[in-house]
């Protein structure tokens, strides 16, 4: 197989989708002269919440906020412990610390990449708080096999569902499954922002206790506080995490077109598996595509880093999500053997995922990987 000239998206590092009126949206911001919390920020959380079919969505600054709140209000506090798996983004570990709690690593099903209720089992332990499951690529992760068992030891499920923003679990998408679940409105994610995140709470008592905690501790909006010469704090050690109306409006705009958006990925990841199921060697890691917005496409290649190596030499803006985190320094104190993970670790190389990609681009990608494998011996 022969590697075609290279495509422009092939080579086209990840970036924001945008459909061309994000534009329009960020100015009548800019011109109307308030930039933080303001009705455009509830009105994107009104549109968050009818997507998902829930009553209620707070809008945070990042993905990270979201999941450091989610913890305080599922109750995590010092000196427990929170499973987790470690094939994820730092952020999430650092979501942990920052609630003072500690990270226990654990394994993931090697053909999912996500943490399934057997590795949970596995890992709890008589401190375990909470329970963080990482919705890799934007598949979702049914643990509805432990409710009973974790109901019983005190313990929350709180999703990081950075990548699966638009998904479904059985008929309801992510968020609506009765989970306190976290989204990542990031520059790369199924829905952007341009930087935020948001919270779905399980009741109206957490979505009260998350609205404060975002802003501080106070319980007015910006315009009560204006008309008045007092305001309240109800929430010692509160943040000041509360989305800009900036960013609100970009993702306003995003969700008019979510259908398109989740069209559009669900259509380059069957792209891709058809291009690579005649590379002897790779496995394409399953988001089970049919439910889910595909947020990565994922490949597991022996000889992973001399494969990335030169499919970077050939312009292709391949990737690794993510270097396990109880192999980092900055984790060390919690580190625990976990081979699977560990062997998955020089395995995975994430391949051009975005919207930009034509079918070119992707047959391109497939060509130069199969080029990468002969050229590194895999197939000899």
């Amino acid at each position: 197989m022969t590697a075609t000239p290279p495509r422009p998206g092939a080579g086209r590092n990840a970036s924001p989708y945008l459909y061309g009126t994000e534009h329009v949206a960020v100015a009548e911001v800019l011109a109307s002269g308030h930039y933080g919390h303001t009705s455009v920020v509830e009105e994107f959380e009104d549109g968050v919440a009818r997507l998902l079919d829930v009553p209620d969505a707070i809008a945070v600054s990042s993905g990270t906020a979201a999941l450091h709140l989610a913890l305080l209000v599922a109750g995590v506090t010092a000196g427990q412990e929170v499973v987790v798996p470690s094939l994820t983004f730092c952020a999430t570990i650092q979501a942990i610390l920052h609630a003072g709690a500690r990270p226990r690593f654990a394994e993931v099903n090697p053909d999912t990449l996500c943490m399934d209720a057997p590795a949970v089992l596995d890992a709890l332990t008589d401190t375990t708080a909470a329970v963080l499951p990482v919705l890799y690529g934007g598949r979702a992760v049914d643990l509805s096999s432990l409710d009973g068992l974790l109901a019983e030891r005190g313990i929350t499920v709180v999703e990081d569902a950075a990548h699966a923003f638009g998904s479904h679990q059985g008929p309801k998408r992510v968020g609506a499954t009765g989970r306190l679940t976290c989204f990542s409105f990031g520059p790369i994610k199924n829905l952007t922002c341009g930087q935020g995140g948001a919270i779905i709470p399980r009741t109206r008592e957490e979505a009260y206790r998350l609205r404060h905690l975002r802003l501080l501790g106070v319980v007015e909006s910006a315009s009560q506080r204006a008309a008045s010469t007092a305001y309240q704090v109800t929430e010692p050690g509160a943040f000041r995490y509360q989305m800009s109306a900036i960013n609100a409006a970009i993702g306003s705009t995003q969700l008019a077109h979510f259908a398109t958006a989740e069209s559009v990925r669900r259509h380059l990841w069957r792209t891709y598996r058809t291009a690579l199921s005649g590379i002897p060697g790779v496995a394409l890691v399953d988001v089970d595509v049919d439910h889910c917005v595909p947020h990565l496409a994922v490949v597991r290649v022996p000889d992973r880093d001399g494969v990335w190596r030169f499919m970077r030499e050939q312009g292709v803006a391949v990737g690794v999500h993510y270097p396990p985190n109880h192999t980092q320094h900055a984790f060390k104190a919690w580190h625990r053997p976990l081979p699977v993970t560990e062997r998955l670790g020089g395995e995975i190389m994430t391949l051009p995922f975005h919207q930009h990609l034509t079918g070119d681009d992707i047959r391109y990608v497939a060509s130069t990987l199969q080029l990468a494998l002969d050229a590194t011996g895999v197939h000899r």
